[in-house]
């Protein structure tokens, strides 16, 4: 079966498609209903493991998530190692406390252990505690060394989520030990904080591999559109983290993508409708 491009991080090797884990843990960007729809489908180790073995087959095996917010989701990323014979790359986004004093910090390196003890190989803090950080009269992230420091005596890769774009920026001005980098970027502009060329232009001009995030806009465009554009329009380096509800999703998804890297059409199916041979469907051909 193709396995998808690769790409590494300071040595660790990682498939350029991520596994992105909203539509499991019940963040959608979407309503109430659907992240309770979610949570509901996916409250069980053997409700997730399908998906990710499907992942799997096709040598996608990177998978980011806030992991010390479930149990269940670590359990599963572990169940489908056994049940593949293969590791996963675990990449690893807690929150930590950040404030400025001794009780913080040791709180923040407990929590930065149970990163690599969960199975994590690269730490990347969570933009809600990353951005507190930031001073943009000074172009610094005040503190971040504490927290790469720790990670880095943890035995994992630091790096950092940057919904703010200025987050790269800064983080190569001063050269942090950041390896590698989150940041939002999709053909809708959603909730990205500035206009998507300028991202654009941030993710071409940075010194680490960026992870993106988001590129269906949480729902509001099509994979075919929003996989198309993010894999167009990043460096070879870079990666697309792709969120799925069902082991379907991820293999369309999978297609999609290589299809876009290899610039040839997607073996996708036809959209559904109660008259399937319209003309503009393609006729009695579909």
């Amino acid at each position: 079966m193709e396995q998808f491009p690769r790409t590494s991080v300071e040595g660790i090797s990682l498939s350029r498609m991520v596994i992105g884990t909203n539509w499991i843990l019940g963040w959608s960007h979407t309503s109430p209903a659907a992240d309770t729809m979610i949570r509901t489908n996916h409250a069980t180790v053997e409700s997730i493991c399908p998906m990710l073995e499907t992942f799997m087959e096709h040598g996608v095996d990177t998978i980011m998530a806030p992991f010390g917010s479930s149990d269940v989701l670590v359990n599963a990323v572990h169940e489908t190692e056994d049940r593949t014979g293969r590791g996963m790359v675990m990449i690893d986004t807690p929150v930590v406390n950040v404030d400025d004093n001794a009780d913080a910090r040791r709180e923040a390196e407990q929590t930065i252990r149970k990163s690599r003890e969960a199975g994590a190989k690269i730490c990347l803090l969570h933009h809600y505690c990353a951005e507190q950080l930031v001073n943009k009269n000074k172009h610094k992230i005040e503190r971040l060394e504490d927290y790469t420091r720790m990670i880095r005596d943890a035995g994992m890769v630091p790096g950092l989520s940057a919904h703010m774009p200025e987050l790269i920026v800064y983080s190569d001005e001063n050269e942090y030990d950041v390896q590698t980098y989150i940041q939002i970027y999709n053909c809708m502009g959603f909730m990205m904080q500035v206009e998507i060329e300028t991202v654009n232009q941030i993710i071409q001009n940075a010194k680490k591999p960026v992870m993106t995030i988001k590129p269906m806009a949480a729902g509001r465009t099509t994979p075919f559109v929003g996989l198309n554009f993010s894999w167009a329009t990043i460096r070879d380096c870079d990666m697309v983290t792709v969120g799925c509800y069902s082991a379907l999703e991820a293999q369309e998804d999978i297609e999609i993508s290589l299809a876009a890297l290899e610039h040839r059409a997607a073996g996708i199916g036809h959209r559904a409708s109660p008259v399937q041979n319209q003309d503009a469907f393609g006729g009695k051909n579909q």
